[in-house]
């Protein structure tokens, strides 16, 4: 019994040094190459810019939110966005400040944040078309 004991801690000891010495340098290795690596031609910023793409994002956005999220309600958008933020991969940020009027209330601003996708691409020609995006999530348009 002694003897199994002491093996299995041998087999134990062998196993996490292979895996160490082996293993994890080929993860590494890996995960480090361009394996992984998508080049949509489309950059991170990290600053707040307004282009043509953004630009179609908040239009989208703006639609999305007046003809489903708050159709029941008269909103007013303003013309351009607080921020507009390209996460690369053609996705988007965009984060505004929209005025909405209930029909029997008084009229209340909300700031909004929306996440969204471009799938056609580096394709701008049919930016204008919902289907073309998809919407990955609002908030701040909660319990209204």
């Amino acid at each position: 019994m002694r003897n199994k004991i002491i093996l299995f801690i041998i087999c134990l000891a062998a196993l996490l040094l292979f895996q160490y010495k082996a293993v994890m340098p080929f993860v590494y290795k890996i995960a480090a190459s361009d394996l992984f690596l998508e080049d949509s031609g489309d950059e991170l910023n990290r600053q707040s810019n307004e282009n043509i793409m953004t630009i179609a994002a908040f239009s989208q956005c703006n639609n999305e939110i007046a003809n489903d999220i708050l159709a029941d309600y008269t909103v007013i958008f303003p013309d351009r966005p607080l921020n507009a933020f390209s996460l690369g991969n053609f996705q988007y940020v965009i984060n505004a400040d929209i005025e909405i009027q209930p029909a029997n209330a008084a009229s209340f601003n909300r700031k909004y944040v929306c996440r969204i996708q471009y799938l056609k691409d580096d394709d701008t020609t049919v930016l204008s078309e919902i289907d073309n995006w998809s919407f990955k999530g609002f908030s701040g348009l909660d319990n209204i």
